[in-house]
């Protein structure tokens, strides 16, 4: 099928969901379901054939062409300008789209012969509408940056495990899913970008109009216990939040998430200096680093620290291990009991290490274990449901009350840590209930 036979079939489907519509404001509540994908679809086939002609405008435009440049006739410097100015999109977009193009385009030898494209699967899946051009661009950016130091035949099986795991989500989550298979494809050149990172962190402040402003940015290592001291404030808030006996009242606390974490901070530098007052508990904020037994022995390798994307070097894990509030987490070494049966009502605090390491986080939206808890799957007093690893899985406020108001199921399939969480969506919204993975397996393509 061709790139404009698959567009103007995706701009039907559309059409058959908006026919009779003036607007939005006249669709049903699922026709603008069915009419979101409808439009999600025709843009990631637009990108398909965008990128194309891209790389053929670029064709074209090549600087030996000298004067015969197509985009030096059209009035333009280079393909890139003639693209952002027609399109309307910054330059940056129109290089992106560019080299999309020219990685996916099928080559041709120095004598003529046809030769496969650069990234044959990242272009089979733009091509048929699963990956967006930005998806793609952040997939083949990585690929080609960590091309001399995985060799051909891991960026071969690192496209292959990119593009299956990038289908279906935002582009957030790709380039969260980039930050950890960077460490995978180039595990040496982890340390070298966390040194070059820890020479650029840094704290400024200043005062104006009354406020003492600041801006900041601290590498993975230094910054991680800032993250969870930050964080852990936000979820003993919410906690009280929850507790309170009446949270409308006029003394209730109602400051939203950046007031809370600003007054955290002032607390925690208050503590600092002296004070003898007492604030909230941080809701159990631990910093966990997390790393295999075989790179711990080796000292090469990667680690990866709960609620932050970035992978650190292992020789960063030993250090952060060595200081207070951080607890390392070796896999393959002896554990603790993790399955308590009916015995315990509450999951312990070792239980829930080990679901911060299955979930990453919130196993449903992604966000970091300070601000989930762990809720049981059957229910421990309606389904009387084991305080077990199997029936637990870390879930935020809003997650949580998402699964049980809307009708959406949750099964763990495997056993431990190494386990994977599927959401399985109700009728309403996918009638054939496919599950959706859940937790970090969504961004770990190495396991």
């Amino acid at each position: 099928m061709s790139k404009l036979t698959a567009l103007h079939e995706a701009i039907t489907s559309l059409e058959r969901v908006w026919a009779g519509a003036d607007d939005s404001n006249d669709l049903t509540r699922e026709q603008l379901v069915s009419a979101t994908d409808a439009v999600a679809l025709v843009q990631r086939r637009l990108d398909a054939v965008q990128v194309d002609v891209a790389a053929g405008l670029a064709r074209e435009s090549r600087p030996e062409l000298g004067a015969e440049s197509l985009a030096k006739q059209q009035g333009f410097r280079t393909p890139a300008k003639m693209l952002s100015t027609t399109m309307g999109v910054s330059t940056g977009d129109a290089l992106r789209l560019i080299k999309v193009g020219e990685s996916t385009a099928p080559r041709s030898d120095l004598l003529g012969a046809k030769l496969p494209a650069k990234y044959p699967l990242v272009r089979e899946a733009l091509n048929s509408g699963a990956l967006s051009a930005q998806a793609s661009a952040l997939i083949i950016g990585l690929l080609d940056r960590c091309r001399v130091a995985a060799g051909a035949e891991r960026i071969v099986e690192g496209e292959r495990l990119l593009v299956e795991a990038a289908v279906g989500l935002g582009l957030d989550e790709v380039r969260k899913l980039i930050v950890r298979a960077e460490a995978w494809l180039d595990p040496d050149g982890v340390e070298p970008r966390e040194d070059e990172r820890r020479a650029q962190r840094s704290l400024t402040f200043f005062e104006r109009d009354g406020y003492l402003h600041f801006n900041g940015k601290w590498d993975a290592e230094t910054g991680a216990p800032i993250a969870a001291a930050l964080r852990g404030a936000v979820g003993a808030t919410f906690a009280a939040r929850k507790d309170a006996v009446d949270p409308d009242a006029p003394d209730a606390d109602h400051r939203t998430v950046a007031m809370i974490q600003a007054d955290a901070l002032s607390a925690f530098c208050a503590h600092m200096l002296g004070c003898e007052a007492k604030g909230p508990v941080l809701a159990g904020a631990t910093v966990i680093v997390r790393m295999s037994l075989e790179d711990l022995e080796s000292g090469v390798g990667s680690a990866t620290i709960d609620g932050i994307d970035q992978p650190i070097s292992v020789g960063a894990a030993r250090r952060m291990a060595a200081s207070g509030g951080v607890i390392p987490c070796v896999f393959d070494g002896d554990s603790q009991i993790l399955d308590w049966g009916r015995e315990k009502r509450l999951f312990t605090k070792t239980q829930r290490l080990a679901l911060a390491e299955r979930d990453g986080g919130c196993a449903m939206c992604g966000l970091p274990p300070e601000m989930t808890r762990v809720h049981h799957i059957r229910w421990w007093q309606r389904d009387r449901g084991p305080t077990d690893l199997s029936n637990g899985v870390l879930l935020c406020e809003t997650c949580h009350h998402r699964i049980h108001d809307n009708g959406w199921e949750i099964r763990i399939d495997g056993v431990g840590v190494g386990a994977r969480v599927w959401f399985i969506p109700p009728p309403y919204v996918d009638p054939a209930g496919t599950p959706r993975l859940g937790g970090r397996a969504r961004f770990d393509i190495a396991a």
